[in-house]
């Protein structure tokens, strides 16, 4: 018997500033994110970095590859502005634990494939191999991504070349250029529905980046201490800045005030302009897909 897909999606957030027109589109930058329960979207008008429109939903129900991408299409088609196709700039930015970091200087783009085969599993079926060079630091990040998304996404917009990106890279070029960012040794955190990303950076130098999958509180504060022991960071000197999907009265982070001296939550990208309406947003909630406006 065949399994019935009865896969859904919710609408988690959406905000749409007052000025935003589909006569502009052609100055908007949009930004959309894509992961295995979730999708974001962000519009961003480049000529004054405000932010036009921020969009979360959550994928439920997901069984299947096909079954996500029914949803993500149906999300599309029945949007008033999204699958218009004469944006500025369209990327599609990636949820992937399959990637590598690699030093600019030993990149050769011919060995994408052999840098993320060293930790990850391609499935060649159904996976293809990407990298983005990264603007801040001088790093390449070679990832995997579903090829029929990625193809399915750039016959949308056929009149522009799809910009493909990894979480990881938003996140790092993000950190790199937030006013939140200093030159000491500190550890910026991002918390993502399950998924625990941490960057560790000194002055404009990348030293670590990597996520674990955190299902209990316990989990957040273990993989934070398993980092600063590897690279001489301390709970009662060190800073962490602290973004995503956790509440300042949450289990975790009284966990975490209790070890670490120098926590605080991030606030929203400086880089970007927001109007009234996204105070109704966390400062802290959705600097990834923000930051993949800064990934060229």
């Amino acid at each position: 018997m065949i399994a019935q897909d009865t896969s859904t999606y919710k609408l988690i957030k959406r905000v749409k500033d007052t000025k935003f027109t589909i006569d502009e589109l052609d100055h908007y930058s949009l930004i959309m994110q894509v992961g295995i329960y979730d999708l974001q979207f962000a519009v961003v008008d480049s000529q004054d970095n405000v932010v036009m429109g921020l969009e979360d939903y959550r994928l439920e129900g997901i069984k299947t590859v096909n079954g996500r991408l029914r949803l993500i299409k149906e999300i599309l088609d029945t949007h008033e502005y999204m699958t218009a196709g004469f944006w500025k700039d369209v990327k599609l930015c990636l949820k992937t634990h399959k990637f590598s970091l690699v030093p600019s200087n030993m990149f050769v783009q011919e060995s994408a494939a052999d840098y993320l085969a060293l930790n990850s599993e391609i499935k060649t079926a159904f996976e293809e191999v990407n990298y983005y060079k990264q603007v801040a630091v001088d790093t390449v990040n070679v990832f995997a991504a579903e090829t029929k998304l990625c193809r399915w996404i750039e016959s949308i917009y056929k009149k522009k070349k799809v910009h493909i990106i990894h979480q990881g890279s938003a996140l790092i070029e993000g950190f790199m250029k937030h006013a939140d960012h200093i030159d000491e040794k500190s550890m910026y955190a991002y918390v993502d529905r399950g998924i625990l990303h941490l960057v560790v950076t000194e002055g404009k130098n990348l030293l670590y980046y990597n996520q674990f999958a955190a299902r209990k509180k316990e989990d957040y504060l273990k993989y934070i201490m398993l980092v600063f022991n590897e690279l001489g960071m301390s709970g009662k000197e060190s800073h962490v800045f602290l973004w995503g999907f956790i509440k300042p009265a949450s289990e975790e982070m009284a966990l975490l005030k209790r070890y670490i001296r120098n926590i605080s939550f991030g606030s929203k990208p400086s880089f970007l302009k927001f109007s009234y309406l996204y105070d109704e947003v966390e400062d802290h909630q959705y600097f990834d897909v923000l930051s993949g406006y800064l990934c060229v």
